[in-house]
């Protein structure tokens, strides 16, 4: 009764907008499709859709649908790629999120001994995720989530893989950059630059900032750590990053590290994965690489 084709026209059609749309993405002719979907409310004894005018609305029948083929789709995308990629004699592709965005160069130096070690594994790295890093793991969507704010559930396992400080960044003539330590008062009348994250899910706002009901004089963010290290060191504003990075930068451009407050701001980076997917060797073994000492940048 329900097939595959059905999940995937209510997901096009709700993506593309209208059923020619979604008629031309899954190469079907439009009558085609409203004759499956027709023949399908028949068997359901249920609308999917309510036309109003030339749009098409989901009935709480069809949302329902909607929600299953989001997470079913990709799960069976997924299967149908690992079973070509045995029949071909691959391991598979490892699928890798990220909520971590000073977490890149980290990455590369797990990737690169990784890809070495196992040659037939291909690795794709996502960064934007239909709902979300937990979503997207369990949708299938991904296969470890790189975050430094594990969220457990059922299902899911997260392993710490290396603690870091997360620190201020300033240029090295900054009034700040001899400080033991910065108190949240001292940011009043800097421009704060960060990556493009909600700032309640950013560290400096969450452990330092608002905890002492303060805010900087500018809130600007930025996307690439070059730039907003060149931003810092030529005294357009102060950063926050993990010391580990701020010290690999800081032979090539003119910044330094200060410590968050007296005590400092304690971090830790997770990866996360299904617990059904724990015994795949690749994947526990990127997990194990993962979790060694962070390689020097000497």
């Amino acid at each position: 009764m329900l097939e595959r084709i059905h999940l995937a026209v209510l997901l096009e059609v709700e993506k593309q907008g209208s059923l020619t749309a979604a008629a031309e993405v899954l190469h079907v002719t439009q009558s085609a499709l409203s004759h499956s979907m027709k023949k399908l409310e028949g068997q359901l004894g249920t609308d999917v859709w309510l036309r109003e005018g030339r749009q098409l609305r989901l009935t709480q029948a069809g949302q329902y649908l909607h929600a299953v083929a989001q997470r079913l789709l990709p799960q069976l995308e997924l299967a149908e790629e690992r079973l070509r990629q045995f029949a071909q004699g691959e391991r598979g592709t490892l699928r890798i999120g990220m909520e971590c965005s000073p977490c890149y160069q980290w990455l590369l130096k797990v990737v690169t001994p990784y890809l070495a070690e196992w040659p037939q594994v291909d690795v794709d790295v996502k960064q934007k995720f239909q709902f979300g890093g937990i979503g997207a793991l369990f949708g299938y969507e991904i296969d470890l989530l790189v975050t430094p704010d594990p969220l457990y559930k059922p299902g899911l396992q997260f392993e710490p893989v290396f603690d870091y400080e997360q620190v201020l960044v300033v240029a090295a003539d900054h009034r700040l950059a001899g400080a033991p330590y910065v108190k949240p008062t001292d940011l009043t009348d800097e421009v704060l630059i960060t990556y493009p994250v909600a700032t309640d899910r950013l560290d400096i706002f969450n452990h330092f900032l608002v905890p002492a009901g303060v805010t900087p004089r500018r809130h600007k963010t930025i996307e690439t750590t070059d730039i907003m290290l060149q931003m810092v060191a030529s005294g357009r504003g102060v950063g926050a990053l993990p010391r580990w990075l701020v010290e690999e930068y800081a032979g090539r451009m003119a910044v330094v590290p200060v410590r968050l407050g007296e005590a400092g701001i304690a971090k830790q980076i997770f990866v996360g994965s299904r617990e059904a997917d724990l015994a795949t060797d690749y994947l526990k073994a990127f997990i194990a690489l993962a979790r060694a000492p962070l390689p020097s940048s000497a």
